[in-house]
Formats: C-alpha cells, sequence, structure tokens
C-alpha cells in the first residue's frame, strides 16, 4: 500500500453554474475523501506522531501538504459552526449557523441547528439525546426532524453535484447528526449515530427508505462487539506523552470511571451506547460504515468525482470528558490513527490513493483542563456559576434606569443573551441602550473579557481587534442574540444543567481556532506550510482544483500550494 477571511457581506451572493467541460484541464480525482476530526486542535499531531504508526494520520503528515497555522475566524468554535463553515467556505455571518442551538424569536423557543419538523427520522425513536443540546428550562422539546435546510449556504458538495448535473455521488457519515448534515449539503446523503437505536440513522429528506445494504449493516448489530469489555490503553503508560497523575478533574459517566480502564458494561445497559462514541468504539464504528458505504455505493469508480465526508467524533467526546492533556486523548487518537490507517487501506483498493484527494481538517479547537493549567502555574483558570453573569448588579440597573424586571432577558444561551425585544418596544425604550446597559454590567464580573451589543456590530462599533472581528464573523442578524459574551482565557462559565466538565471550548481564543489542514493523495506533495490559512481556505481549493463554481457565498481563499 502507498505510504500511505471576513465580514457580513452575505446578504447578496448568488450562486453561478459551471459547465463540466471546466473539469477537462486536468483528469480530476476519483474521489474526494474529506476528514473532519471534531475538536482536533491543530498543534495536537504533532505532539503525538511519535506513537503513531506509517499509514494514517503520519502518512498525511509526511506525505501531504500541511497547514500548520490554520485558525478559523469566527467566535463560536462549536461543532455545527465549523463544520458548516468547512463545508461552505463561509463565516457564521454568512452560512447562519451561529451556535449549536439558538433563540428562534419567531417561534419563541430554542431551536436545534439541523432540525426541522418536517423530515422525520426513518428510524423509528432513533432521535438524539435533547438534554445536552437544550436549556433544560425551556418547556419546547427539539423536532425530531433533521435536515440541512437551515443552513444558508451551498457546500461545496453542493456545487459538486451541480458542476456533473447530479451525476456524482455524494455521501456524509458521523455519530454526530450536525457533523454529517453539513458537509453532505443539500444535495448528498447523510447518516449518524442513533445512540437510543445502537445504528447508523437518517430522515426523510434523504430517503423514503433505507437502502438494503444500509439495513443489513444495522441488523448486524456491530456495536455489541463491545459489550462486556473495556477500553484499554493501547501501550505502556510509560510511552505516552503526557501521563497525568490525577483523575480529579474528569468526568465518571455512569461507571465509565474517570481513569483506565473504561467499562462498556453489557450491552443492553442504560448508556452503554452512549459510552462506545466517548472512546475510540464510536469512531470505529463510523469508518465501519463509511467502508461499507464506499463498497456498496460504489464511490469512486465512475467518470465525474464522488465526495464521502466522514467526521469523527469520538475526540471531541474524549476531551470533554478527560481533557486534551490526558492518557485518554492520547490514545483515542492512537486507536483513531490505526482505524484511518485501516480506511486508507480501503480506498486504496476501491480507488487508489493517486487516484483520491484526501484532505483533513477539525471543526474547532480545544483548550486543556482549566484545573490543570491552574496547577501548573495560570491561576485565573477556572469556572464559575451563570448567577454571577446576570447579577444583582444587572438586574439593579434594568429596574432603575428602565423600570424592567429581569424578565426582559428572554434566555441565556451562551455566548448570547437574547431579549424581550416587544416588551422593549412596547415600553417605547431604545433596545440599544437596554443592551448597552446589560453589557457594561455584565463586563464587571470577573472572568468576562468582552460584552458586544448586536446593535454596535450591526453599526460596525465594534473594538478593532481580533476577537472584536471574529464575533462579528459570527453574527446573524435573525439568529443571533443581543449581546455577545466574551469570558477571558481559559475561564469558563458552568453548563445551565450545573455540569462540570473537564473540558469546554467554544470560545475566540488560539487554542479553539487552532486546527489542522492537511491535503494528501492524488497529485499532493508532502510538505509544512507555516503561514497563517483559514479553514475557509478548504472548500474554494477543492472547488479550484476541480474547477467547479465555489460555494454560493464563500469567503476563503484559493491555497495555492494545492491548487496548482
Amino acid at each position: 500500500m502507498n505510504k500511505l477571511s471576513l465580514s457580513l457581506y452575505a446578504l447578496a451572493c448568488m450562486t453561478s453554474l459551471s459547465p463540466l467541460a471546466a473539469i477537462s484541464a486536468e483528469t480530476p480525482p476519483k474521489l474526494i475523501l474529506q476528514i473532519t476530526v471534531d475538536g482536533l486542535r491543530g498543534d495536537l499531531l504533532d505532539r503525538y506522531k511519535h506513537n503513531f504508526g506509517d499509514n494514517g494520520f503520519k502518512y498525511l503528515l509526511d506525505e501531504g501538504t500541511h497547514y500548520t497555522n490554520a485558525h478559523y475566524q469566527h467566535s463560536n468554535t462549536e461543532t455545527i459552526v465549523g463544520h458548516v463553515s468547512l463545508a461552505t467556505g463561509a463565516t457564521p455571518s454568512v452560512h447562519g449557523m451561529v451556535g449549536n442551538v439558538w433563540y428562534d424569536r419567531s417561534q419563541e423557543r430554542l431551536v436545534y441547528n439541523v432540525e426541522d419538523e418536517n423530515y422525520h427520522m426513518l428510524s423509528a425513536n432513533a432521535g438524539v439525546d435533547k438534554s445536552t443540546e437544550i436549556d433544560p428550562t425551556q418547556k419546547t422539546a427539539l423536532m425530531d426532524g433533521r435536515s440541512p435546510i437551515p443552513m444558508l449556504s451551498t457546500t461545496f458538495s453542493d456545487e459538486l453535484m451541480v458542476a456533473t448535473n447530479g451525476q456524482s455521488k455524494v455521501y456524509s457519515v458521523s455519530v454526530k447528526d450536525r457533523g454529517a448534515i453539513s458537509l453532505a449539503g443539500h444535495m448528498g446523503k447523510a447518516f449518524w449515530f442513533s445512540k437510543s437505536q445502537g445504528e447508523f440513522a437518517t430522515s426523510n429528506y434523504y430517503y423514503p427508505q433505507y437502502p438494503q445494504w444500509v439495513n443489513d449493516w444495522n441488523d448486524s448489530k456491530l456495536y455489541k462487539r463491545y459489550s462486556d469489555k473495556s477500553w484499554q490503553l493501547s501501550l505502556a503508560k510509560k510511552e505516552y506523552t503526557l501521563v497525568d497523575s490525577s483523575a480529579t478533574h474528569k468526568i465518571d459517566l455512569a461507571g465509565f470511571n474517570n481513569q483506565f480502564p473504561h467499562p462498556y458494561g453489557a450491552g443492553d445497559s442504560k448508556y452503554f451506547t452512549t459510552k462506545l462514541t466517548l472512546s475510540p468504539a464510536g469512531d470505529e464504528l463510523t469508518a465501519d460504515f463509511a467502508k461499507t458505504l464506499l463498497s456498496k455505493e460504489a464511490l469512486g469508480q465512475n467518470k465525474h468525482t464522488d465526495f464521502l465526508a466522514v467526521s469523527f467524533s469520538s475526540n471531541d467526546y474524549v476531551v470533554h470528558m478527560f481533557g486534551s492533556n490526558s492518557l485518554e486523548t492520547e490514545d483515542n487518537l492512537l486507536r483513531l490513527d490505526k482505524t484511518l490507517a485501516d480506511l486508507f487501506s480501503h480506498v486504496d483498493k476501491q480507488v487508489g490513493l493517486e487516484n483520491t484527494l484526501i484532505v483533513l481538517s477539525a471543526d474547532h479547537g480545544v483548550p486543556e483542563t482549566a484545573p490543570h493549567v491552574h496547577d501548573i502555574g495560570y491561576h485565573d483558570a477556572g469556572y464559575f456559576e451563570v448567577d454571577s453573569l446576570l447579577n444583582q448588579g444587572v438586574k439593579k440597573r434594568l429596574k432603575q434606569e428602565f423600570g424592567l424586571n429581569d424578565d426582559v432577558i428572554t434566555l441565556f444561551s451562551e455566548p448570547y443573551i437574547y431579549l424581550d425585544r416587544e416588551l422593549i418596544a412596547k415600553k417605547n425604550l431604545s433596545l440599544a441602550q437596554v443592551q448597552t446597559a446589560i453589557a457594561q454590567e455584565v463586563m464587571k464580573v470577573k472572568g468576562v473579557e468582552m460584552a458586544i451589543t448586536s446593535t454596535d456590530i450591526e453599526l460596525n462599533n465594534v473594538p478593532p481587534t481580533r476577537v472584536g472581528q471574529l464575533v462579528m464573523n459570527n453574527h446573524h442578524r435573525q439568529r443571533s442574540g443581543d449581546v455577545y459574551i466574551v469570558f477571558a482565557p481559559r475561564k469558563y462559565i458552568n453548563d445551565l444543567e450545573g455540569l462540570v466538565i473537564a473540558s469546554k471550548h467554544g470560545s475566540p481564543w488560539r487554542y479553539d481556532t487552532h486546527v489542522p489542514i492537511i491535503f494528501a493523495g492524488y497529485n499532493i506533495k508532502g510538505q509544512r506550510i507555516d503561514r497563517e490559512v483559514t479553514p475557509y481556505d478548504i472548500a474554494p481549493t477543492l472547488s479550484n482544483k476541480l474547477r467547479i463554481t465555489q460555494p454560493s457565498c464563500a469567503t476563503g481563499q484559493v491555497l495555492e500550494e494545492v491548487s496548482r
């Protein structure tokens, strides 16, 4: 086997179509394989490289074009925001996905990013967990349906379908629905893992019924092979890069333990499938389904370029539970390395790596755990409670200055404060003044770096700093809140459920914006590029490589080292 930038210009984007003949300047790849490792900070591959095998990550690092200094240019570094940015080549100000959830004023409730009541799950009782995605104080449940319709831009895969008159095959697979739906775009097919059913599922946006091969894979109950087994260390403990001595900051979910070994429990136990996703097993199941899809749908066997996106979710869950500096994160990446090597081998046999253009990146970076950073000398690192944010100072000023009670604050859904605009208008008050008063009071809270109002963003009255620009790039007039809160570096607010997790991303700081970008296979040469680039560049670069139209609202630039 072979060894193996940005603002709010989005209001007037339009798609122009390119003829398929435009591809003929060179023989196009038979397959584009886009890999996303959820929560993979840009430096972690180099940190752990010495323990990788030759044919997974190391193949990409040594034989691919590796952009070491890639950073997102939006502030809310969450899963859906990054995935859709990868797919569209645009910022959230353009594509509209400002967070995993946002408050929909027309429905007066919090909505989930890819929910769609018009398209229901094909599998009964295969909905996703709601408690981790939505404020439990909100009474309206999430819709169980899923579709890409909330995405406000076309994607690379959409433009590929247009350019080939629908002849390309486009698929996307992930444990997370948002990880799969985003990269499949509006025209491809998406599958994601249902923890409630232990199978890969989809909605009737994509199919009226499952293809037989999907039924066969689901009927095999492959997830049960982990029953009564444990996630054990792959290597002797002394061989790991960072041997964490304390497990006190780690999370023990339902007996999964906060240190090795991590027992999955019985295959019919309540949290069994959830534990699989918190470990390398989630990625292994994803890869197996992707390999089956690759074969059964005969990807890379046509005269048109096909597209397969695989988003590996386990790293994000592992980091949340145990921290990026943990044995668990390193071991999970070592196991993912083997999973990738096996996937690349499968692609090589079916399509040929020389015929496959691989691109790997991540949806966001991650920080180290606050207790760990605190213990080694950064004493401001830590958590504080939500009650200290919307405190008596905010309530007092609202009452004294405007005659308002704190019920004018409809919702705090990090990073946004949403206000009751109808109430403010009914009392003939200035929305901008109310926003500013709240922002000023919030900024008095220790641990808050900045609070920026939507009025100031829309008037371009934001501090001319990197973080200020990133907040602007995250703003969408219909979906963003009235006040955007930026917490200080390595300072976090506890989840509304009262949970403290080991590590929490979502900030504009460099540890959360930094991700790898690597192109490999096809005619890509091995090189390291250290200038700053952005993941928004990936979709335009792929489009340019295939000589097709870029996604409708893309803001990224073509990466010349890959396109030439």
